[in-house]
This record gives C-alpha cells, structure tokens and sequence, in this order.
C-alpha cells in the first residue's frame, strides 16, 4: 500500500487566526467548550479560519472472523451477513441517524461468510469468506491483510467530502479488537475483553482465556502490520487503510466505538500524525474502550452508554461537528456586532 507520509496539522500562523477568530466571538472565553476544540481542530484540518463540513460520510467495513469457532461469541456468525442486508435495507440504528443527519452511508463486504445477490448496493471488496481462526494460526497472511488496506484506501479515494466516519459489523470482531488492543498497548487482556454483543460473566472469562492462548502461541508478533495479520478481521484492516489514506487527503476523520478505535492504534502506531485528524464520538460501553482512548490521549465528545457498533456515534456527533463550523464562520463578533468586550483580564 502505497501512502504517503501524513503531515502534522499543526501550523502556528493559522492556529493563532483561529485562537484569535475564537476568542472574538460574542461571547465569554470558552464558553462554547468542546466546540472550540472541534472548530480549531477542523480549522486545522482543512488550514483555515473558515471550515466547512461537505458530504460527510460513513462507510461501514463487514466481515467474518474465523475465531468465532472457539465459541467466543453471543451470535452466530450468520448475524453478519443477515445484519448486512438490514443495512441495505436501510433498517437498521445507523441507516435512521445517516438519513437524519443526511450522511452518506457506503456498506462494505470486506470479508462475510456468504454470497450476496448482484445489484443489492453493497460494494464488494471481499479479500475472503472469513479470516482464520488466529487461536490456531494467524488470521491473515501478508497479502491478504495489504490488500485489504489497500481496498480502504481506494475506497477513501472515490469519496467527494472532506469528513469521513468508520463503522463496521462483524461477529467475533471484539474477540480481534480486544487482542489488538493488547499488542498495542500492553494493557493486560483481563482489562481488554468485554461482553460484545451480550456474553455472560462465563462467556466472558472463556473469551479471555480464548485470547491469553493465542497471545502465548503468536508471542513473537510485534511489528504494526503484523500484529494486524495476525489478530485482525478484514473489516478492520480496511479500516487502517481507508484512515491513513483520509489523513493524507486532509480529511476529518470521525472514530466510533471500541473495533474501529482497535484500527486506530494501528494506524496511529504507523503514522502518529493521523490523531490530528481524528475526532472521538463517544466512549462506547465495551469494556477496555475507555482505556483505549486514555492510551491515545483522545477526548470522547459523547458517554451515552453505546456498544452497537455501525458507526453509529459518528453519526450522532454529526450536528455538533456542523455548530462548531458554524458558530466560528457566523457568529458574530465584537467588534461586528458592537458588543463592549470585558474590561477587567481577571473577571
């Protein structure tokens, strides 16, 4: 996969317009909170003091694991495929927040255990019918796992916004995204694993433990890519390749939950610049999200107890990405709208 190096969005000249552009506007410093972060850091992105949000949207990455023969998941793994035509059925949470929001929403087959019917609007990717079982062997070879970055990117490639959200479905994936996790971190897999779509406190415990065995039988995996190839799904290795690929075209980049966060340390370990770009939607309920994000330093901007998945807080975050550009190109300030500024520097 071919990417270029992704440049650091810092730039002073343009960070001191838009503190300057901020702290203007008709109203007390900081007031706005969070919302001043996101207009600097979108600002930022796009090199501006006039952002804007153009044709956002989603692309939701699907695929099977071959781990889900150790019994580590609530579902089986038909709920993949079966869910994917809810999508395209526009049936599903996401489908509902992406019309709401009117965000374009593209469902990708990046690797499901089935065989869709032509002309149903889901873009084919498919690299295979699932990964392997990585408690076995590593879940992808050194090919696979390039192409299936590689198909993000291109995906990424024939998008016409300039903000990008991740979604992805796939049973068993939690099971990879814990695992990655651990390798990118170090945090212990007891703080990693969670329930994923429903598993008991034993089901739980069985996953761990599914996890430990395979850590201790691939313990000599290090590198980024390689960590990726051998825990990851297809789903989320196209996920780190369409992420670095939106960076390098100075896109925003809206993070889900706990799987595509998992994408993110590995992108993030590649090309540290990509977290200038990335905006948090929410700390998902999945537990070990909230370590993850505390790795990355990231700021959730929702906790909204979500765990589904589908993008679905990219979608949710949407309205507040629009006032933040917003308020910094439209409001107005002081000086415009004659409005006496405080006189005392310490009231």
């Amino acid at each position: 996969m071919s990417v270029k190096s992704i440049e650091a969005t810092t730039d002073k000249v343009i960070e001191f317009s838009l503190n300057e552009a901020i702290s203007h506007k008709t109203k007390p410093l900081g007031s706005l909170g969070l919302l001043e972060t996101i207009a600097k850091q979108i600002g930022l992105v796009q090199q501006t003091i006039y952002p804007k949000i153009i044709s956002p949207a989603i692309l939701i990455f699907a695929a099977d694991h071959g781990i889900v023969a150790e019994n580590i998941s609530a579902y089986p793994q038909s709920v993949t495929w079966q869910m994917v035509n809810n999508f395209l059925a526009g049936g599903a949470a996401i489908n509902v927040f992406a019309r709401q929001h009117q965000c374009d929403l593209q469902i990708i087959d990046a690797g499901i255990n089935h065989v869709f019917a032509d002309g149903s609007g889901l873009l084919d990717r498919k690299i295979g019918f699932a990964t392997r079982n990585f408690a076995r062997m590593p879940a992808m070879d050194d090919k696979e796992c390039a192409a299936a970055m590689q198909a993000g990117a291109a995906l990424v490639d024939g998008l016409t916004g300039n903000v990008v959200g991740f979604g992805e479905m796939g049973i068993g994936n939690t099971t990879s995204a814990a695992a990655i996790m651990h390798k990118m971190t170090g945090v212990p897999v007891a703080d990693c694993v969670g329930a994923g779509t429903g598993l008991s406190a034993e089901g739980v415990r069985h996953k761990q433990e599914v996890i430990e065995r395979a850590v201790a039988l691939h313990k000599n995996t290090a590198s980024p890519v390689d960590v990726l190839a051998t825990f990851g799904g297809f789903e989320i290795a196209m996920m780190v390749g369409a992420m670095r690929r939106a960076a390098e075209l100075r896109m925003v980049l809206l993070i889900d939950g706990f799987i595509v966060t998992s994408a993110l340390l590995v992108a993030s370990r590649l090309e540290p610049a990509i977290l200038d770009y990335c905006i948090f939607s929410h700390c998902s309920d999945e537990n070990g999200h909230a370590r993850m994000l505390a790795f990355l330093d990231a700021k959730p901007l929702l906790h909204l107890g979500l765990r589904l998945g589908e993008g679905s807080g990219c979608a949710l975050v949407l309205p507040l990405l629009h006032s933040a550009v917003n308020f910094l190109c439209d409001m107005a300030s002081f000086d415009s709208a004659a409005v006496s500024q405080r006189s005392d520097a310490s009231a």
